[in-house]
């Protein structure tokens, strides 16, 4: 899911690094976005995944089918699946409030 950063007002400087995980028929390719050596938004083929606080996170995923527990953060975010339920606007929202999270404490 390639999300244009670039378009996403609210956030500053940050650091891009494409990483493989897994190995063999299993790798796959993703974008991590750091602030302070932190990861904030982690983009996988088709979805992305982002920090959140615990009362956020619970209400999206009961709200929302396409978001789930995040495989990168584990409790500490969630994953989106680019399904459509979530707007362009509220994923800028999400993706601004874990770069506000990372930037303004040490994780």
């Amino acid at each position: 899911m390639v999300f244009d950063l670039s378009k996403i007002t609210g956030i500053g400087p940050y650091d891009t690094s494409v990483e493989t995980i897994n190995s063999g028929d299993n790798a796959e390719k993703i974008s991590v976005h750091k602030v302070n050596s932190h990861a904030f938004l982690v983009e996988r083929k088709n979805t992305i995944e982002v920090r959140t606080d615990s009362k956020l996170r619970d209400l999206l995923r009961e709200k929302y089918e396409s978001v789930m527990e995040s495989r990168y953060f584990g409790k500490g975010g969630i994953e989106i699946v680019n399904s459509g339920q979530l707007s362009p606007e509220e994923i800028a929202d999400l993706i601004r409030l874990s770069y506000n999270l990372t930037a303004s404490k040490t994780i």
